[in-house]
């Protein structure tokens, strides 16, 4: 039987430890995780929550960057411009139906970072992220001649990024409410005929 190094054995303790907490957010929210109860759940001590987080605030901040990591795949390979934009328009949305915990609970914890002061600020730098790359991309795609020239990058970006967490987190209040796929076709066609250049 093949040994695992230390670097893979602290990996597998993270992962299950940021998954436990994925899955305490999702059942009951922020309130309900406790270094205790993440270790219980994982199958570890409180101890190694601490060793390997520290806080609860750490765990949590690391949980948030952990889901987003690869949500919306092959993204990386797409020129940046107009097509990327489109592309993650459509497939973030295409990528709802299949979340697993850890995004579900970034989105639990989204829309709780509202009443939150600790969560506010990682999510306020979160958004910010997100934002700065869509405005790459769309003055990319300007520079390009793909994007019309009166378009506003920062304004498309703050409304692209209300529309699909806005769109994801009613997906799973009310998953019959749409087809995420679907949706996802749609807003990706309008933005094309919003953004483009004649």
């Amino acid at each position: 039987m093949e040994r695992r190094t230390q670097q893979e054995r602290r990996e597998t303790t993270e992962r299950a430890l940021l998954t436990a907490t994925a899955d305490l957010v999702v059942e009951s929210g922020l309130a309900s995780v406790t270094l205790a109860e993440v270790g219980r759940r994982a199958g570890y001590s409180r101890g190694i929550v601490t060793h390997h987080f520290g806080s609860k605030q750490a765990l949590v901040e690391a949980l948030v960057t952990a889901s987003q990591a690869g949500f919306v795949p092959g993204l990386g390979e797409i020129e940046p411009g107009l097509d990327r934009v489109l592309a993650l328009v459509e497939r973030y949305l295409g990528a709802v139906s299949g979340i697993g915990s850890l995004n579900r609970a970034f989105l639990v914890l989204w829309a709780e970072s509202v009443a939150s002061p600790d969560l506010g600020p990682v999510f306020r730098e979160r958004d910010a992220l997100f934002r700065a790359d869509i405005v790459a991309d769309l003055d990319a795609g300007r520079d390009a001649g793909q994007v019309r020239d009166d378009v506003d990058p920062a304004v498309v970006a703050a409304i692209v990024v209300a529309e699909l967490r806005g769109l994801a987190l009613q997906y799973l209040v009310a998953p019959d409410s749409m087809d995420p796929a679907a949706v996802g076709r749609a807003l990706r066609d309008h933005w094309r005929v919003a953004l483009a250049a004649p």
